[in-house]
């Protein structure tokens, strides 16, 4: 599984965005730079298609496909490129050159994988959305706009048909609790509001808080926190909305009245 390898720089940039200083550039340069080192070396440069792809080898965040095929997974794609530019930003930042390596796979990093308008969980998969099994985990194509800004990858139109298509066919009853809120932060960044809450509001197991918050499961796994925090990060997305949005509230159905402090955009 290689998504998780962008976390640091998307932490150490929400760090820097509350404390924007030379003191936080400091701090965390060298592990950003680290990161962005081994995320530029990862990419295999296949020569026939000049481009560069990630794999074979992965297992995307939607844990349903063989490693040794999988490669070019849609949201892996967008998370490569904007951590990697954030890296970018932040040599700029502190007065130092963009780093060529970086550039030069950015530059030819693959297009995301798409077929009959709608964007693929992998290039590996055209059958995304035809195969039963393929239709149940996450649903992570649509982290590539939701969780992810607005990178220059995405057409807003396909992954609203994207959206349209997971939302009627997915097998919902076999999901986990974080995709809820995921699938919220799509809707919210797509301009559907009301989506955006019914989301949230999913009556499917996976989707139960008790009493005490915790996200439950099932018996084996009572507590869940990447819903909790997919949660909050969603009802924050709704409320302060993000970095270009000139929209008040812009995941919450409009005639609601919403209440809210302490809040920042998100990227």
């Amino acid at each position: 599984m290689i998504w998780q390898q962008p976390h640091f720089i998307y932490f150490a940039e929400e760090i820097y965005r509350q404390r924007p200083d030379a003191a936080t550039l400091k701090l965390y340069q060298d592990r950003v730079s680290a990161t962005a080192d081994f995320m530029a070396s990862y990419p295999f440069f296949e020569k026939e298609k000049d481009r560069y792809i990630l794999g074979k080898g992965v297992i995307p965040a939607q844990e349903r496909f063989k490693a040794e095929e999988t490669f070019n997974p849609t949201f892996e794609l967008v998370y490569w490129n904007w951590a990697l530019n954030t890296a970018q930003q932040w040599r700029v930042r502190q007065g130092q050159p963009r780093n060529p390596k970086w550039d030069a796979v950015l530059q030819k990093l693959s297009k995301l994988p798409q077929a009959n308008g709608v964007y693929l969980a992998t290039e590996s998969a055209p059958d995304s959305y035809t195969n039963p099994e393929f239709k149940t985990d996450h649903p992570s194509v649509l982290a590539a706009l939701g969780v992810m800004p607005a990178t220059g990858q995405v057409e807003p139109a396909t992954m609203r048909r994207t959206f349209d298509l997971i939302w009627k066919d997915w097998s919902w009853d076999k999901t986990w609790g974080w995709d809820f809120p995921m699938t919220s932060m799509t809707a919210t960044r797509l301009g559907l509001p009301d989506r955006a809450v019914d989301a949230l509001l999913m009556k499917v197991r996976t989707n139960t808080y008790l009493p005490s918050g915790h996200n439950y499961q099932e018996g084996r796994l009572p507590i869940y926190l990447p819903g909790n925090g997919g949660l909050l990060a969603a009802v924050a997305l709704m409320c302060a909305g993000y970095d270009g949005c000139k929209e008040a509230n812009p995941g919450i159905p409009k005639g609601w009245k919403v209440q809210w402090e302490g809040l920042s955009k998100m990227p």
